[in-house]
């Protein structure tokens, strides 16, 4: 069957969700959300939860900034908790470039909103008891950092975006999308075909397929990122503590257990979501390493996700030049999920009003064929 939509969104990942409910608020209708699995199959579902504002470059600063402070009164805009907690994040340090780095850039960050501070290494002692000090010079830590639980983010766009009539369509694949400049776009799905002038790309991983369709050169690659998650335990860690250098990141859920992972510099692009042994072992080390401690605590569980990285671990938002009614939000290289909230909303208003609230141009595709790549030093793994 052919239907019309006034627009369609290609990913039912927090990205996808999140635009749908952005953009019925500001009063579009006949909203179509298509997603290949079910809400949550992909690295939305699969992510660490993490929202940090800490960043080297002013861009990601502001709309860190920005993302924390809709986060901060999400739960009573969408009308579902999701469970967001504001204990910080602790980036530790062990080099003297990093600390280098590190203490230039806080005075950004302050400038710029974030309160981010420097703590010295009895304080971080103080601050999470057991932590290994040896060869630790200091370490980065703003309070208004913090976690939500990916899948009431999910589960609270969704619901809010359905009350306003947007129409969510899961186990729906796109086999197809094809640009005609006098009737806009045709999306085929197994099901439907539908008619639309203007479509959202933010598939993940798979947004730089779906361009492909359009002949979009989308240069993103998917690499495996893993997570584990240990047996629960008496609350004890507040921030998640993270290092930028070994690439490692963890915190402690709500209900007790540890949950982190870290990177692999020998990993590969692929869509491969396997879990490995590999992994297990660098990252129980690095546990212990940190917190010795945990030493003795059982992991119960590990899985697998995709990062869509950027050349320059940026994420590319915004239009293509001289493709009218065609949007995307992709390359965020592991940080989709804390940035969603304002990404959403500028996507909403570029669609809507043609402009947005915060300069994004910097994030356009056009960068990669200009050559004007810069790569934040805080990417972690």
């Amino acid at each position: 069957m052919t239907r019309t939509a006034d627009v369609v969104i290609i990913g039912g990942g927090v990205n996808g969700l999140a635009c749908a409910y952005n953009l019925a608020k500001r009063g579009m209708q006949n909203i179509v959300v298509l997603e290949r699995g079910y809400i949550g199959i992909g690295a939305t579902g699969r992510c660490g939860a993490g929202i940090r504002q800490q960043w080297g470059l002013e861009e990601n600063i502001i709309l860190a900034r920005e993302s924390v402070r809709i986060f901060e009164q999400l739960s009573d805009e969408i009308g579902f908790n999701i469970f967001f907690r504001q204990g910080g994040y602790l980036i530790l340090i062990f080099d003297e470039e990093e600390y280098q780095l590190v203490s230039k850039t806080i005075p950004l960050q302050n400038d710029l909103g974030v309160p981010t501070k420097m703590l010295t290494p009895g304080e971080i002692g103080d601050f999470v008891p057991g932590v290994n000090l040896d060869g630790l010079l200091g370490g980065a830590y703003c309070p208004t950092d913090g976690t939500a639980y990916p899948y009431a983010v999910l589960w609270g766009y969704g619901e809010a975006a359905k009350r306003r009539g947007v129409d969510i369509r899961v186990k729906t694949e796109v086999l197809s999308v094809s640009h005609h400049r006098d009737s806009g776009y045709e999306v085929v799905t197994a099901d439907d075909t539908f008619r639309t002038p203007r479509i959202v790309n933010v598939a993940g991983a798979y947004t730089k397929n779906i361009a492909a369709m359009l002949g979009i050169d989308i240069p993103t690659q998917p690499h495996r990122h893993e997570i584990a998650v240990t047996e629960s335990l008496k609350s004890f860690l507040e921030p998640m503590i993270i290092s930028i250098t070994k690439g490692f990141y963890f915190s402690q859920s709500l209900r007790g257990e540890i949950v982190g992972g870290i990177g692999d510099d020998n990993e590969t692009p692929s869509f491969s979501t396997d879990s490995s042994p590999d992994f297990l072992f660098r990252y129980a080390a690095s546990l212990r390493q940190t917190l010795p401690a945990l030493g003795n605590v059982r992991i119960i569980r590990q899985w697998a996700g995709l990062y869509d990285m950027s050349p320059d671990a940026r994420p590319i938002i915004g239009t293509v030049d001289d493709i009218e009614g065609y949007y995307h939000a992709c390359g965020f290289s592991g940080h989709g999920f804390m940035l969603s909230p304002v990404v959403s909303q500028l996507l909403s208003e570029l669609i809507t009003t043609g402009s947005t609230s915060l300069p994004i141009d910097s994030l356009n595709l056009r960068r990669f064929s200009q050559g004007d790549l810069v790569k934040d030093p805080y990417v972690v793994g």
